[in-house]
């Protein structure tokens, strides 16, 4: 149901035409798909993983100094709780995660401007943890972008389509923790939700509990294959495409033993207009900037006010 594919077919040009095809088959249909070939060094991965087990078994105290609730461009420590991503079961999801966004320093006049999602990032004091989360935002950013050049393909648009919507993205890299499951009959890992972006670049140290729900079928596990991403296509994609690829409910069940994963959301900059793209038809969807179409997301899914 889910399909492996291997990007080395598009980056390196064997089968271009075939693996575009078969994304666009993916991303009309289950809205999932692995991918392996990707290029990005596992070395790195699973740096990423390490400095995510240290970070969350620091002390309360130290997490809580860089919560996101200081801060109103949600950067840092999200408390186990916090969100609801079900916005019908009033369940709230128990993990806990760390979000980076694009790293910006303090002196820059967007920073010192206060605008939405151009904050600076917090950083726990954890020798290597920044640079580490920083490499790899890079390195995931960039398949990403790659990726958006087979999705503009696909579209029936020049390949190079998208590229100038993601240089200074809104971007976030979150690091998460699912402690294991208590045996409530009320509690959820992540409840039932869609992601809000373009594509989400999701690694997990293997622990089962991902589930997805293709429409007109059942939750179905999410197979786990070493080293390879699990791909998604966003809300804010499926807008894009007029309805033409799938952004398919997803949840993660209370694992059996504690679970790790690193996920980067794929964004588009805050300025950029998401409107039906040239070919996708009559649109369903007013335009709106991908700033503000993150707020309104963002808004309903945290049971505390965000902000410093």
């Amino acid at each position: 149901m889910i399909p492996v594919l291997d990007f080395t077919r598009f980056s390196q040009g064997t089968d271009r035409a075939g693996f575009v095809a078969d994304l666009g088959a993916a991303a009309r249909g289950p809205g999932f798909f692995l991918l392996k070939g990707h290029g990005v060094d596992p070395d790195l991965q699973a740096e990423v993983f390490a400095q995510a087990e240290r970070f969350f078994a620091l002390p309360l105290e130290a997490k809580e100094a860089v919560s996101i609730l200081k801060t109103p461009h949600y950067r840092g420590w999200a408390h186990d709780g916090l969100e609801s991503l079900d916005e019908t079961s009033g369940l709230r999801d128990r993990k806990e995660s760390f979000n980076i966004g694009f790293d910006l320093p303090g002196d820059d006049p967007r920073v010192i401007a206060g605008e939405p999602f151009r904050g600076v990032n917090q950083w726990p004091d954890l020798p290597g943890f920044r640079d580490t989360m920083l490499t790899y935002y890079d390195a995931a950013l960039d398949l990403g972008v790659r990726l958006s050049q087979a999705i503009a393909l696909d579209l029936g648009l020049p390949e190079d389509h998208f590229d100038c919507a993601f240089h200074e993205p809104l971007a976030a890299l979150r690091v998460l923790h699912y402690p294991a499951a208590t045996g409530a009959a009320d509690e959820i890992g992540a409840g039932a939700h869609s992601d809000y972006g373009v594509v989400t670049l999701l690694m997990t140290d293997g622990e089962p509990g991902l589930q997805v729900r293709p429409r007109g079928g059942d939750w179905t596990d999410v197979p786990h294959v070493p080293g390879a991403y699990v791909v998604n296509i966003g809300d804010c994609l499926m807008r894009w495409t007029n309805d033409i690829y799938v952004s398919t409910p997803h949840r993660v069940l209370p694992p059996r033993r504690e679970r790790r994963s690193v996920a980067m959301f794929v964004e588009a900059n805050p300025d950029v207009v998401v409107e039906a793209l040239p070919g996708t038809g009559t649109p369903k969807y007013a335009p709106i900037r991908a700033a503000d179409y993150l707020q309104s997301r963002l808004d309903a899914t945290y049971n505390e006010t965000v902000g410093g």
